[in-house]
């Protein structure tokens, strides 16, 4: 269950903490004091799509968080796992959403950093948020088949379905691609034979535009660079007065230093001093080796640097005519015409060998499909029963129901249509939820599905966003008698205007605007007993001191009491 929550800097909102009791949880107030931008609040928990312009004031970031107690929130542990993220800590997990105002949204499971899907997989084995715009949804066949889904428990089948149905279709499309490739091949066969021969013709070598550049470069510049190496050979071994030279006789004069001194010179080591100074002749020397090596085998070729032009001309038209930079992407697309030519030589084979892979993998996807259906069709026989149970004591006596299930084409949820057939009066025929229902009679029925979907799933906690609109009297009553009934299972949170409902309550929130010199700010407070009563009286009859109403809503407190 959601044990606290934590909103700062979000639309109206400054600040708030509420700490929500297990059971039946109310909340209250005014259209427009804020209670939608709550649930808004908690939607983004759950993975909802960030609004930036929700930021109250943009020099700060805005926090949205949420400990959860998840000793009885199935399959938690699992998930947690299966994302490489902590396990609840003394049984608590721990949501958060930060926007920032640079546009940035972060979200956090346990502390650590984790994607929107990742957070949504986790929140929605915590609670389900009942907006009122769902009752819209009711009619939607995809919204009909996830209920459907639900009630038959086919998370994990469905899920690897998905996946085999996601590799079918990647087969198929390497089918459909290499079939189209090879067609267009055909039709220009002669065309990618003549580019073929062109670029085999070449016999072209990795590098090879490059090390050219660098022959050319060297072969026009021969001139230069053997007047350059005469002037670094001449100071180091060509020269009357060398390096080399005057770097032996010095090393000659240390060495008699060291045999005339010995060991008399406590302060210096003639003897390293002599090696020192012949390791530095020998690197000088060997430099001079290395640099007259280059001078004696470098030569003038006219006819090698006009070989050289001439090569690059070619490469550098070819390069132009397939828009390429060197001759390594020349190389990779003679080796790419070479296989498609391949393909075509051999494409008969090719093509038969992907389109056994394609019928492998549909039927992989079929068989799971075929699964997935039995299992709904199973499911839908007993929730089409159970349906009619729950809802005839909400004032729908004559309900009938009926799940038609079609089966078509393979697609991303199987192979399914769903279609919610209902019935509310007798002798009435069976018609689609969308055209038949009031939006009284709606409301009651998602109350009742949603009732049954969060029982099946043993979700810790339900939100229902004034699932009571439309509905007064008796059957707002009975309503309100029903998610008192599941508050015993599992925690509820309501949103209500009808005080009938709102008397159920364990525990009574109201929300409300409180103006300063310079803002309008939504707070929320939870209310005693004597403030519960005002407030029923106000829902009742608009007025806290109305005493016929005040009365009322004692008569409601103290049934909601015995009723708990």
């Amino acid at each position: 269950m959601i044990k606290t929550l934590h909103i700062s800097n979000y639309a109206l909102i400054d600040e708030i903490d509420i700490d929500f009791a297990p059971g039946f949880n109310i909340i209250t107030g005014e259209t427009g004091a804020g209670k939608s931008i709550i649930l808004g609040a908690l939607a983004l928990l759950l993975g909802g799509r960030a609004d930036m312009r929700a930021i109250r004031r943009g020099e700060r970031k805005s926090v949205i968080e949420a400990v959860f107690s998840v000793s009885d929130a199935a399959g938690i542990e699992e998930i947690l796992d299966y994302h490489g993220l902590d396990a609840p800590i003394e049984g608590e997990c721990i949501l958060r959403r930060e926007l920032s105002p640079g546009g940035r949204s972060r979200a956090f499971v346990n502390d650590s950093p984790v994607t929107l899907q990742q957070l949504r997989d986790v929140a929605m084995r915590l609670v389900d948020i009942h907006s009122q715009h769902q009752n819209l949804l009711l009619a939607d066949p995809e919204y009909q088949l996830d209920i459907l889904d639900s009630m038959a428990g086919t998370h994990e089948l469905l899920d690897r379905y998905r996946r085999a149905y996601a590799a079918f279709r990647v087969s198929l499309k390497q089918y459909t691609d290499t079939r189209d490739l090879i067609r267009r091949n055909r039709d220009d066969a002669e065309y990618i034979s003549y580019q073929y021969q062109e670029l085999a013709e070449m016999n072209l070598q990795p590098g090879e535009h490059e090390s050219l550049e660098q022959e050319r470069d060297i072969l026009a510049n021969v001139g230069d660079i053997k007047e350059n190496l005469s002037l670094a050979l001449a100071p180091l071994v060509t020269g009357s007065s060398n390096a080399v030279d005057i770097l032996r006789e010095a090393v000659d004069a240390v060495q008699r230093l060291a045999d005339t001194l010995g060991d008399a010179a406590d302060d210096i080591d003639f003897h390293a001093l002599g090696e020192r100074l012949e390791s530095v002749r020998i690197e000088v020397a060997d430099i001079a080796d290395t640099l007259a090596d280059a001078d004696k085998n470098l030569m003038a070729d006219p006819r090698r640097l006009m070989e050289v032009e001439e090569r690059l001309g070619e490469l550098y038209s070819l390069e132009m005519k397939h828009h390429v930079e060197n001759a390594d992407e020349l190389i990779a697309l003679r080796d790419r015409l070479q296989a498609q030519m391949e393909a075509l030589d051999d494409g008969e084979n090719i093509m038969a060998a992907l389109a056994t892979a394609a019928k492998r993998a549909k039927g992989v996807a079929l068989t799971l499909a075929q699964e997935l259906s039995d299992r709904r069709t199973a499911a839908a026989t007993d929730f089409a029963a159970e349906l009619r149970r729950r809802a005839a004591p909400l004032g729908m006596p004559n309900l009938r129901c009926e799940i038609s299930i079609t089966r078509g084409k393979l697609g991303p949820a199987g192979m399914d249509q769903v279609q919610f057939l209902l019935g509310f009066n007798k002798n009435q025929a069976l018609m689609p939820v969308g055209s038949t229902a009031s939006g009284g009679e709606i409301s009651r029925l998602m109350l009742t599905i949603k009732s049954m979907v969060a029982e099946r799933m043993k979700l810790p906690s339900i939100i229902f966003d004034e699932v009571d609109t439309g509905v007064s009297g008796d059957i707002a009553g009975r309503m309100a008698a029903m998610m008192l009934a599941i508050s015993r299972h599992i925690q509820v949170i309501t949103i209500t205007h009808l005080p009938g409902v709102a008397a159920m309550g364990r525990r009574h929130f109201k929300v409300y605007k409180e103006d300063s010199e310079t803002d309008t700010n939504t707070r929320i407070r939870t209310l005693s007993e004597h403030e519960r009563v005002a407030e029923l009286a106000l829902m009742i009859s608009g007025s806290e001191t109305d005493e016929a109403a005040l009365a009322n809503a004692r008569a409601l407190l103290a049934k909601g009491t015995r009723d708990n």
